[in-house]
């Protein structure tokens, strides 16, 4: 897209930090052979399109944005003179292919003013005039440009080898659980089938048998409405239980009692049972209400073992956010809960998880799927910190409204951030960790998508004991002449003054 063109000044293009070092000759022979355009408020290029020209700002305000899925996410804005877009990558030549990373827009109401070169000029002039510089500039792209592919490929092994472990020891339990619950019932239902053997070759009358089968449903719907019971409870109960059982002649009682109390049955129950059978069939009815009541908790278990499964599946669903867009309107809540069950396994048994929601608090408009990263890396660092010390500790996530935001706090009982290096937390591939525990590019990861992409905000305020991590999170878009002040500024900027 062509600008309408405008005289070139040598002393503009000279006040300029980009071109400030360079002697008069050079200034000339930019101007001769670039060109100043001014755009209206609009696109200027867009991403993926051929880069032709390298752009440098003289006046106006500026948009560089990123298509994301079906999005455009906007990664930076400014009105800074200077600041420059485009093929800034031309002295790459060939070996890149040459388009535009990003889509560049003039924001209004002005129009913005550029002064344009073309890319083969670029590419020409950074080869004459820095010869070195350019061979330094192409060792160091494609240096970090293979390092970043490693690294990110094991934090993403790291990652995913983490919570599949934490998501395998999960369905683990509730599985183990339910093929042991199955076998179980199997022996049951094959003992009932016994007993109905049993019964048929029995001169039973039918009325003591239309009896039996009466209270053994009035049985099945007590144990649906059984509630829990303490274990000082349950034992009291029990041994009252055992003791009327063996006033009745009925054997074994101590074996029999636990399953009774368990189904909420008590001496009251078994009187009106007793009331009702015949004294030379009561031992029997017992024992068959008694696999009834075994039937009917084993179903219980499996269906407690079966949804646990099912909600496993649905928190991981959650945290990856398959099958949905990838812009959408989130509960906060929803995606932390799923984030904390996925990596409870981690969490361990040490450390309590105390949670202190404000569920009043809207929907916000979100990338989900890449605020549970942010949400995964902040749990990661308290564990790891909290893990560091011999004492248990508590981690607490705590949302509430913040102004026209949305706080997330994760605050834990470690150590706390040393004060010697807390301005190098959200520094790419630092870290605190052990060789192999650790890439440093976390919080990196975070605070770009909390603050470029969400345009929100991430702090930290620590002191031994008392460690929190802060998400300040839009509660509804920004339109595209708000201002971005915190989208730009830097991890230190944000930094909360000591309390």
């Amino acid at each position: 897209m062509n600008g309408r063109p405008l005289p070139c000044s040598r002393e503009e293009l000279g006040s300029l930090f980009l071109f400030e070092k360079l002697a008069p000759d050079q200034i000339a022979r930019l101007c001769q052979e670039g060109r100043v355009e001014e755009f209206a408020p609009g696109p200027v290029y867009g991403e993926g399109d051929d880069a032709t020209c390298f752009y440098v700002l003289l006046e106006g305000s500026i948009v560089l944005s990123r298509r994301i899925g079906d999005y455009d996410v906007e990664i930076t804005r400014s009105s800074d003179r200077g600041v420059y877009a485009g093929a800034f990558q031309a002295y790459l030549g060939d070996r890149l292919r040459q388009v535009y990373n990003s889509s560049l827009r003039v924001i209004g109401p002005a129009p913005a003013r550029f002064f344009v070169l073309p890319a083969e000029t670029f590419a020409a002039i950074m080869r004459e005039w820095f010869p070195m510089a350019v061979h330094l500039l192409e060792g160091l792209f494609f240096g970090a440009k293979s390092t970043q592919e490693a690294v990110g490929q094991r934090e993403r092994l790291l990652a995913l080898g983490s919570l599949s472990a934490g998501l395998t020891h999960e369905l683990n339990n509730p599985a183990t659980a339910a093929v042991r619950a199955t076998s179980a019932l199997r022996e049951r239902v094959a003992g009932m089938r016994h007993k109905l053997g049993i019964i048929a070759a029995r001169p039973y009358r039918r009325d003591s048998l239309e009896t039996l089968i009466d209270v053994q449903e009035r049985t099945a719907e007590r144990v649906a409405k059984a509630t829990a019971l303490s274990p000082l409870e349950a034992s009291d109960r029990e041994d009252t239980l055992s003791d009327w059982l063996d006033d009745h002649g009925i054997g074994d009682g101590w074996q029999l009692a636990p399953i009774f109390v368990q189904a909420g049955l008590d001496t009251d129950w078994l009187d009106q049972i007793a009331a009702v059978v015949d004294e030379d069939t009561l031992e029997g009815a017992m024992r068959w209400l008694n696999y009834t009541v075994e039937t009917e908790l084993l179903m219980n278990e499996i269906e407690e073992s079966t949804n646990r499964v099912s909600a496993l599946v649905t928190a991981a669903k959650q945290y990856s956010q398959l099958d949905r867009a990838p812009h959408q309107v989130a509960d906060v809540h929803e995606l932390l809960d799923s984030t904390l069950l996925m990596v409870s396994a981690k969490i361990g048994p040490r450390i309590t998880v105390v949670k202190d929601y404000d569920r009043g608090l809207p929907r916000i408009p979100a990338y989900p799927s890449e605020l549970n990263q942010v949400w995964t890396n902040l749990i990661d660092n308290a564990v790891s910190a909290m893990n560091s010390t011999d004492a248990d500790g508590t981690l607490t996530v705590r949302t509430a409204r913040d102004g026209d935001h949305l706080l997330v706090e994760f605050r834990d009982t470690g150590p706390g951030v040393p004060e010697e290096i807390r301005d190098r937390v959200f520094d790419p591939f630092f870290t605190t960790k052990p060789v192999g525990e650790g890439t440093g590019l976390g919080l990196d990861i975070s605070w770009r998508i909390v603050v470029n992409k969400h345009r929100g905000d991430l702090r930290f305020h620590s002191v031994p004991g008392d460690t929190r991590f802060q998400v300040r999170l839009p509660l509804a878009s920004a339109d595209g002449d708000a201002d971005s002040a915190t989208a730009t500024a830097s991890p230190a900027d944000s930094a909360p003054e000591p309390s």
